[in-house]
């Protein structure tokens, strides 16, 4: 599995770079110190993973990741942050992010979640999972425009995994965020969803 580890502080990165690095099926192919370093190396390396910092100079994660994932959507982004607000979480899932994972997680449930990821898992930290999770107070209809794109694939008869490819997510991505917009909407099920949809045009 190539890796491409982007953060700008020099520490993080290259001491990342050394422990992952260890692990037998990991190889870092780069360390970017921003987002446009990160779409460069992606160019150049083309890794299988991009293990992505949020507040980055120049460009930040997740800038870099609606662009990686416009060019190459093969590649999987994993933001590795030390933000845990709900804002930038959904940010980050709404670029095309196919999981979450905080710093404070151990070098090998890092290397755990890279592999699981790999194999087409949505990666999302526990903690992480129980913010997205928590009904959003906002009003009815109140809906970013990537959910509003997931509602459309629904209304028009789309399977979750014809709307990740149409979109460039994950599977798991779609389900979360299916989820989500459920609860924003309160609705029950995917059917109600599409006659939501249907009854506002």
């Amino acid at each position: 599995m190539r890796l491409l580890i982007a953060d700008d502080d020099p520490l993080v990165g290259q001491s990342l770079k050394l422990l992952l690095g260890r692990e037998a099926d990991l190889v870092v192919v780069g360390v970017a110190a921003n987002g446009e370093e990160a779409i460069e190396l992606c160019r150049s390396e083309q890794p299988d993973i991009v293990l992505m910092d949020i507040r980055m100079p120049v460009m930040d994660g997740i800038a870099s990741t609606k662009t990686i994932k416009s060019m190459w959507p093969h590649i999987q982004v994993l933001m590795l942050t030390t933000f845990r607000d709900e804002s930038n979480i959904r940010l980050a899932l709404g670029a095309g992010a196919a999981g979450y994972l905080l710093k404070s997680a151990s070098i090998d449930n890092m290397a755990a979640q890279l592999r699981a990821l790999a194999s087409g898992a949505t990666v999302l930290d526990q903690d992480v999972l129980k913010i997205i999770m928590t009904p959003v107070h906002e009003p009815i209809g109140g809906l970013t425009a990537r959910e509003e794109e997931i509602v459309e694939g629904v209304a028009q008869g789309l399977s979750n995994k014809e709307i990740s490819e149409q979109l460039h997510l994950s599977q798991g991505t779609v389900r979360n965020m299916l989820t989500i917009i459920l609860d924003k909407l309160e609705l029950r099920d995917r059917t109600q969803l599409a006659i939501f949809y249907w009854q506002r045009k």
